[in-house]
């Protein structure tokens, strides 16, 4: 597995309750597709959300974001954990 970092630009402030919604769908999601949602991150005021996920590739990443809540990345980034 890999690990990647979703970035979703919502071009408004959205609030941390609605992320952290987002984000039980992604769990209650994931496992059907072989997917692990790790954490997340907001940036409430620039509506800005990070999600750190490890999967095999990513589109099954992709098809959680879609099915748990029609939310999906406007960027995704392959990255490598660090000290």
């Amino acid at each position: 597995m890999a690990l990647f970092m979703d970035m979703h630009d919502l071009k408004a402030a959205v609030a941390l309750d609605d992320v952290a919604k987002a984000h039980a769908a992604d769990l209650a999601t994931q496992d059907a597709y072989g997917v692990h949602y790790l954490r997340y991150w907001v940036d409430e005021g620039d509506g800005k959300i990070f999600c750190l996920v490890d999967a095999p590739m990513k589109r099954p990443r992709t098809t959680v974001h879609r099915t748990a809540h029609g939310l999906v990345a406007d960027a995704i980034y392959r990255v490598t954990e660090g000290d």
